[in-house]
């Protein structure tokens, strides 16, 4: 065992969907627009402002090319969050101000927290929101959705790939579906972009987000793509100096621009080979665990899921007590939104699990920067914990 896992730097991350390390050659183009590049890219009356300008505009085009876009079609936030607000909110808002009738909005049970609450934010404004069910194998059911469709769709939003069970949606069927109906279809990619194929134009997409520290880049910058044949027309929500196509005020930060379009440029030369080996990677960690942990089973579709996705529960264990006997070892219990509740996932109850099968269900996402040594000693710790935990007399 010490030869397998010996110089292993601990401790060793395996959280890589909750988010990823900045990866140095992001940051190397980062660090000059933090000190003598520190123009208003909205200032292009002087040199200063030109040159962020361009910086932003390239960084535009290199997400635009990741994801088969235009680069007008891009336009910068805070997040994913922001995005999924000013995607599903905004379409709702143009709606009723310009059109009035449209008034159902469509989603999944297991989207992430900001989709969900972003949609129940709806129905106060008049919308009627419905949240499909998916199976035991986080898919969704296509007849069912087709059936969820009506002629008084205007949105329907599903994510390309799940934030805590890692499975994809069948997002080219869905955005054809919605095409077909006059429904706008938008997708929470933010996991999925960068480490799956992803093409707006092939998927139907009218609205999709992304954030830079899901794909190796910096925290506090994300995207939404909105489409402009057919235009897919969505109001802002705040007001400001009409920055960003109109729909997002405010002055942008270059160095975090220029960190998503190097992070995206990155992603997208580097997709198919780096998908390869994070897929190795996870399966020597799931048939590790198979061989030294008995009573484990997958959460999710075992195929239709991101390369470097595990999420597992294990019989007899308490994912937090298994945690803390990890301290060597960065795992998750869930989305790293929700991770400050103690209740269980909703996601997994969502695919059938009960409270206790959750409550035994630990999240491992193998990234960019980890190695097959790292894997070894993730396997080893896991399996040491577990039998501690499993071994533990029971609280009387």
């Amino acid at each position: 065992m010490a030869s397998r896992t010996a110089n292993i730097r601990t401790p060793v991350y395996l959280d890589n969907q909750a988010t990823t390390p900045l990866d140095p050659r992001v940051l190397e183009k980062m660090l000059p627009w933090f000190t003598e590049k520190f123009g208003n890219p909205n200032s292009t009356s002087h040199g200063f402002g030109r040159e962020a300008d361009e910086a932003v505009e390239h960084a535009r085009g290199q997400v635009a090319a990741a994801i088969g876009a235009e680069a007008r079609e891009i336009v910068f936030t805070s997040g994913a969050t922001e995005s999924n607000n000013l995607a599903i909110k905004g379409a709702a808002l143009f709606e009723k101000r310009h059109r009035d009738r449209r008034k159902r909005v469509v989603t999944l049970a297991t989207e992430h927290k900001c989709v969900l609450e972003s949609v129940r934010a709806l129905e106060d404004e008049g919308f009627e929101t419905v949240f499909l069910p998916v199976g035991r194998d986080g898919l969704v059911d296509m007849d069912r959705l087709a059936g969820a469709i009506d002629d008084n769709t205007l949105l329907v939003s599903v994510m390309a790939a799940n934030n805590e069970i890692g499975v994809l949606q069948p997002i080219a069927e869905i955005g054809a579906l919605a095409r077909e109906r006059g429904a706008l279809f938008h997708s929470d990619a933010a996991q999925a972009v960068g480490k799956v194929p992803l093409d707006v134009e092939a998927a139907t997409i009218d609205l999709m987000s992304l954030s830079g520290h899901k794909i190796y880049g910096p925290k506090g910058i994300g995207v939404l793509y909105v489409r402009r044949r057919p235009r897919a027309r969505i109001e802002p929500l705040f007001s400001g100096g009409g920055q960003e196509r109109t729909l997002r005020s405010g002055t942008l930060a270059p160095p975090l621009v220029v960190g998503i379009g190097q992070a995206c440029a990155l992603a997208a030369a580097e997709r198919e080979e780096e998908a390869v080996r994070l897929a190795g990677l996870r399966d020597r960690l799931w048939h590790g665990l198979e061989e030294r942990v008995g009573g484990i089973s997958l959460n999710g579709d075992a195929e239709r899921r991101l390369p470097g996705n595990l999420n597992i529960a294990i019989e007899g264990i308490d994912a937090l007590k298994l945690i803390e006997h990890l301290p060597d070892l960065a795992l998750s219990t869930g989305s790293a939104c929700t991770s400050a509740s103690v209740e269980t996932s909703y996601v997994l109850r969502g695919i059938g699990l009960d409270d206790k099968q959750a409550a035994a269900s630990v999240r491992a996402a193998v990234g960019r920067f980890n190695t097959p040594g790292e894997i070894d000693f993730a396997i080893d710790h896991l399996a040491e914990a577990v039998a501690q935990v499993r071994g533990a007399p029971k609280a009387s």
